[in-house]
């Protein structure tokens, strides 16, 4: 079951993008009709099997994705750099003389 204090997070942050790209003087659309997100994720879903290779950098929370056409897309997220970073794993430790 869903949080109502998520649903509240998902509007206020929706709301505030909405109203930071008005500055800008460029519009935005919100959706959150479940309809219309499973179109969305089915195009976003498609758009991702374009991608041909993968650039994920935590520490400035980027990734650019490279897709066959060559053409670059740049994602800001706190998050997603850390989900797709592979983790480091130390082995053991030999000493050799």
């Amino acid at each position: 079951m869903t949080d109502p204090n998520d649903a509240d997070r998902i509007d206020a942050a929706t709301s505030r993008i909405v109203d930071l790209e008005a500055e800008l003087e460029a519009s935005g659309t919100t959706t959150r009709e479940a309809e219309a997100l499973a179109r969305v994720r089915e195009v976003l879903h498609q758009w991702v099997d374009t991608v041909s290779a993968v650039v994920a950098t935590p520490g400035v929370g980027r990734v650019v994705l490279i897709h066959e056409n060559g053409s670059e897309s740049r994602i800001a997220s706190p998050e997603l750099p850390f989900l797709l970073a592979v983790p480091v794993t130390f082995g053991a430790f030999s000493q050799q003389n």
